[in-house]
């Protein structure tokens, strides 16, 4: 059986984080959603992110759970296809209501860029040339 990665995030307005992914090109999985949490698939049937309010996500957890804008508890990588699709998802995501996290780092075979949610996560997009020789 394959691996499937389940990135869990407290969000503060669900529905406002859903629309955030949504333009981004994940899609929303009405199995698993409801009004405490959503299921937005970013790559089926392997990786998903699960959109928790803080109130769902404290079940799960006995520990504060941190202000992404003033704290970083997790960075989340995502590959791309090309540098082009990188660019392009940092301009989506600038469209949809998040930010730039820091400016883009270009290391010959590998080119990424990152930017921030609406909820502070910070979201790393990154390509690696398949053929070069690190």
């Amino acid at each position: 059986m394959s691996k499937m990665i389940f990135v869990n995030l407290p969000v503060r307005d669900l529905p406002r984080s859903m629309r955030f992914f949504e333009a981004l090109g994940f899609t929303n999985n009405p199995q698993f959603t409801d009004d405490t949490a959503a299921c937005m698939v970013i790559d089926d049937p392997h990786i998903f992110a699960m959109l928790l309010t803080h109130e769902k996500f404290a079940q799960f957890t006995p520990k504060r759970i941190s202000d992404a804008h003033e704290t970083s508890e997790v960075l989340i990588c995502l590959s791309c296809g090309s540098r082009a699709e990188v660019d392009d998802t940092i301009r989506t995501a600038v469209a949809a209501g998040g930010t730039t996290f820091r400016d883009p780092q270009d290391y010959g075979f590998m080119y990424s860029h990152a930017f921030q949610d609406p909820d502070g996560h910070i979201w790393e997009i990154m390509w690696m040339d398949p053929k070069a020789d690190t």
